[in-house]
């Protein structure tokens, strides 16, 4: 029994050290208004733009008129947000690690919107914007609130407002009808 708390307490130890925090990873820190450790913020940002990315060159190519207007401004921004943090991560400027890859969550919404198609990858790619810049714009707030690296901080509070017309865009997407479709 001893050794299984030992281990158990051991894996909790590192587990920030591994990946992001666990306050971080349920929700707990958002709900509570906590701003993320400079590791966390850079980790969702990060997975926050590759998703963006991904998503909306799908929008581009299988949404209707208003998600593709809306898709090439979410790669357009995406991209520039991406290549700012990775150059402050680069430049040396911000110690954490950018990840390469997606978590298993954004990567299950990718792959559902690859298989969609029509009124099927309208509505998921529709609730996925809404439900992806509610998240960003949480966590650029609380990051430009109260984040520990005054760099990122600094750029958090600038990135925020565009997060914000993005997450009314989003919010925006689908209420108007399309040609050829009726309104919902």
């Amino acid at each position: 029994m001893k050794r299984t708390v030992l281990a158990l307490g051991c894996v909790l130890l590192a587990s920030p050290v591994l990946a992001q925090s666990m306050g971080e990873k349920t929700g707990v820190n958002s709900a509570l208004g906590v701003a993320p450790t400079t590791a966390d913020f850079v980790q969702e940002v990060a997975i926050s733009d590759m998703f963006e990315i991904e998503s909306n060159k799908l929008g581009e190519q299988k949404g209707n008129a208003q998600e593709k207007t809306f898709a090439q401004q979410m790669v357009t921004d995406h991209t520039k947000t991406s290549t700012e943090l990775k150059s402050m991560v680069n430049g040396g400027k911000i110690q954490a690690k950018l990840p390469t890859e997606l978590d298993s969550s954004h990567q299950s919404m990718l792959d559902k919107l690859k298989g969609a198609s029509g009124k099927d990858f309208s509505s998921n790619f529709d609730s996925d914007q809404v439900s992806a810049h509610k998240d960003a714009v949480s966590l650029f707030e609380r990051y430009a609130k109260g984040g520990d690296n005054a760099e990122l901080k600094d750029w958090a509070g600038k990135t925020l407002p565009t997060l914000q017309h993005h997450l009314e865009m989003a919010q925006e997407l689908g209420k108007a009808p399309s040609v050829g479709q009726s309104s919902k």
